[in-house]
């Protein structure tokens, strides 16, 4: 009745999703509101992330980029799989 039985189908955690994403362009977006794109490094079991080639979006604008950048995880709001290459802008 669950629906877990049907053919073909898988279940994919949160945890799967995270761990298919590493080393693809992401979007951390945090509770200040503050965006940071880049290459997802590594993260762990408290959400802290690390990103390589990241961008600081504020308000949409670009205000900053870093090589490396390391962000808490109590400060993340989401993680998106970004769909444009890095550099494009907002």
């Amino acid at each position: 009745m669950s629906g877990a039985g049907e053919k073909g189908s898988t279940t994919k955690t949160p945890a799967d999703f995270l761990k298919s994403i590493r080393g693809r362009p992401v979007v951390v977006k945090l509770n200040s509101g503050v965006d940071y794109r880049g290459i997802l490094a590594c993260l762990d079991g408290y959400m802290n992330i690390a990103m390589e080639q990241t961008e600081e979006y504020v308000n949409g604008q670009l205000k900053n980029k870093y090589g490396d950048a390391f962000i808490r995880g109590n400060n993340v709001l989401y993680i998106s799989t970004s769909k444009r290459t890095l550099g494009e802008g907002a």
